[in-house]
């Protein structure tokens, strides 16, 4: 179900209606759509507050702060699955009264992976969830089991193959120690290598449809998630440098698929079309030593990152580029010659 030469989205959108994100992304993406995310609508509604609506048995509270995990269901958890619920109705209706329904498409749905859940979220005392390896070992299984759950009501409700995309901008964080404690003399340690992977694959290994893990750090962890049961690994071309693209080669030498982030998640200050979008991704296989056919087969277009600081027009433009540039990848990457 991950396919070479086309498009689709990170996860969030600009705005708070669910059905006219629904409807935009439902158009824009005919072969890669994706449940969004509003994160506008404010707390339960970004990628970690979302989470509290997935997790089995385990609840959010808000803090100065951010999240913390709380002892039973409050107002935040509640909102946060109303919330979701929206989405799935709005989503729902707008798949069957575009003709989605029966089309065998596919649908990709997010959710914050369990290392930056970790991070992110504090224990009842204010400490990092991190910091606590029971309490990761609890939130990566709580997480793997809500999202079959999850995973499952969308193929009943749409009746669609589905595919899980696991958001890890707290990667590098997570294995270099550079989480902040509760005060300045306190300190997270890093997660080993071994032990992060663990985790994450805790939740990639329990889904029956593929899984691919998105990153946005700077650069991206490429050598720690090759190593992962994902399917695939998303990340910002433009957060590679020169020392990163041997990483590149190994993800697809170990048959990684890849979705390159090639359109920016705001609007560039000059002209901008599919050409300008498309140049980073051809000359990456060109330095790589790879048939520019692989633009076809094993790699997905999409933004940079999350779309949902955009404004609505570049959202909407951002995702017609990616469309334009996915489908040269597609037909004819050989052809193209940049000045």
């Amino acid at each position: 179900m991950l396919r070479g030469g086309v498009a689709t989205g990170v996860g969030s959108w600009p705005g708070v209606d669910p059905r006219e994100a629904a409807a935009t992304i439902l158009g824009e993406l005919t072969e890669l759509a994706h449940l969004v995310e509003l994160p506008a609508r404010g707390a339960g509604a970004d990628t970690v507050g979302r989470a509290s609506a997935l997790l089995v048995d385990m609840r959010f509270d808000t803090t100065p702060r951010g999240y913390r995990l709380a002892a039973r269901p409050g107002a935040l958890s509640r909102r946060a699955r109303d919330l979701l619920r929206a989405d799935l109705d709005a989503l729902e209706e707008v798949w069957e009264t575009s003709g989605s329904a029966g089309a065998d498409r596919v649908i990709k749905v997010q959710s914050c992976g369990p290392l930056t859940l970790a991070a992110q979220v504090e224990l009842p005392g204010g400490h990092r969830a991190l910091t606590d390896r029971g309490a990761v070992r609890d939130l990566s299984e709580s997480l793997a089991e809500g999202l079959d759950r999850h995973v499952a009501e969308i193929r009943a409700r749409l009746g669609a193959r589905v595919v899980l995309q696991l958001d890890e901008p707290s990667v590098n964080e997570v294995l270099e120690g550079a989480l902040r404690g509760v005060s300045v003399l306190n300190t997270v340690r890093s997660l080993p290598a071994p032990e992060a992977e663990a985790v994450l694959d805790t939740v990639i290994t329990a889904q029956s449809v593929p899984v691919l893990v998105h990153c946005c750090a700077e650069p991206p962890a490429l050598d720690f998630l090759r190593g992962t049961a994902a399917a695939g690994i998303g990340f910002d071309i433009a957060a590679i440098g020169t020392k990163d693209l041997d990483s590149v080669g190994e993800l697809l030498d170990a048959g990684k698929h890849l979705v390159l982030g090639l359109v920016p998640t705001s609007e560039p200050a000059g002209p901008v079309d599919w050409r300008t979008i498309a140049e980073p991704g051809v000359r990456l296989m060109d330095r790589l030593g790879f048939d520019r056919a692989v633009l076809g087969r094993s790699v997905t277009v999409s933004p940079a990152c999350g779309l949902g600081n955009a404004s609505l027009s570049w959202a909407r433009r951002a995702l017609a580029l990616a469309g334009e540039v996915a489908r040269v990848y597609a037909d004819e990457p050989q052809a193209l010659t940049f000045d």
